[in-house]
């Protein structure tokens, strides 16, 4: 377990410096070639005022986005309080406000800035579905989103992606009515040509590229989180049945979100796809991995 949490980590760290030089890379050779320092300014600013907006109220955004609502410490969602109020103080993280989804899809996620400002929302679904050792998989899974500071992590990466397109965009708008070019003088009309198509290149390519980048973040962190979450309740079977039950239910969330989709614990949209466009790691791919902590296959 300890070995899973600390390779996932060490790929996290590379990842999100990878996604920093790409954004100061993007940055300085757009506004190089249009020697104008305003299309990056111009793009820090929107970004830096859509950083503040983000971290505050990314949580808000995100539950009211999903349709959740505040569960009240009373049946049907007694038994939900318990778990987690066990699971926080075996983690040692305050708990977190509890929000239900009125769904039959089985999912869950949790949001916020830090663990003192943390919530966590489950489908009505999950909680029929689940027997009490698999719902404590799940919440011991979304604790440590909380416990890792994923939460803060994922917020900080959209609005990284965000940098990306603004700054993209901004360029395609600014090459498109043909402003700011850097003059024949620095180098000739040929090397200009050349920039010229490499800047677009960029421009166009960049916000996909992110978006890779931003998708691999997070598939990783669903399974330090799976590796966490088997460590806080000693029992990856709990979690490992439970995603297994998930991934024979195809029945997409009626309130999925594009911009959400990489909070919950499984693809809320029900998509088979894999590779690097999935918002996720394969669900069966993740169970082999809970199982062989117990050396089960």
């Amino acid at each position: 377990m300890y070995k899973e949490i600390d390779s996932n980590k060490r790929r996290t760290v590379f990842l999100m410096g990878l996604f920093l030089i790409f954004v100061i890379a993007l940055g300085y050779v757009l506004s190089w070639y249009f020697n104008n320092f305003f299309i990056l300014v111009i793009a820090v600013i929107i970004a830096g005022t859509q950083a503040m907006v983000s971290y505050y109220y990314s949580d808000k955004i995100s539950l009211a986005v999903s349709g959740a609502q505040e569960a009240p410490r009373e049946e049907p969602f007694l038994q939900l309080h318990r778990i987690i109020e066990n699971l926080a103080i075996t983690a040692g993280l305050p708990k977190p406000k509890i929000y239900f989804i009125n769904d039959a899809s089985p999912n869950a996620f949790a949001t916020g800035r830090d663990p003192k400002h943390a919530s966590l929302a489950v489908s009505t679904g999950l909680l029929e579905m689940m027997d009490k050792d698999e719902l404590q998989g799940i919440i011991a899974h979304e604790m440590s989103h909380v416990g890792n500071y994923d939460i803060r992590l994922m917020t900080i990466i959209v609005v990284l992606v965000g940098v990306v397109a603004l700054i993209s965009d901004f360029a395609l708008r600014w090459m498109w009515f043909g402003g700011g070019r850097r003059s024949n003088d620095s180098g000739g009309g040929q090397a200009q040509m050349i920039l010229f198509i490499l800047a677009i290149v960029l421009a166009i390519l960049a916000p996909l590229a992110a978006m890779l980048i931003q998708l691999a973040i997070s598939r990783k962190r669903e399974y330090l989180a799976d590796a966490s979450g088997a460590l806080l309740t000693r029992y990856p079977e709990g979690l490992a049945d439970a995603l297994e039950k998930i991934a024979q239910d195809a029945q997409p969330l009626q309130r999925a979100n594009r911009a959400t989709a990489h909070l919950y614990i499984a693809d809320p949209f029900r998509k088979k796809v894999s590779g690097l466009f999935a918002t996720h790691p394969p669900i069966q791919e993740r169970i082999q991995k809970l199982r062989a902590m117990i050396g089960k296959k």
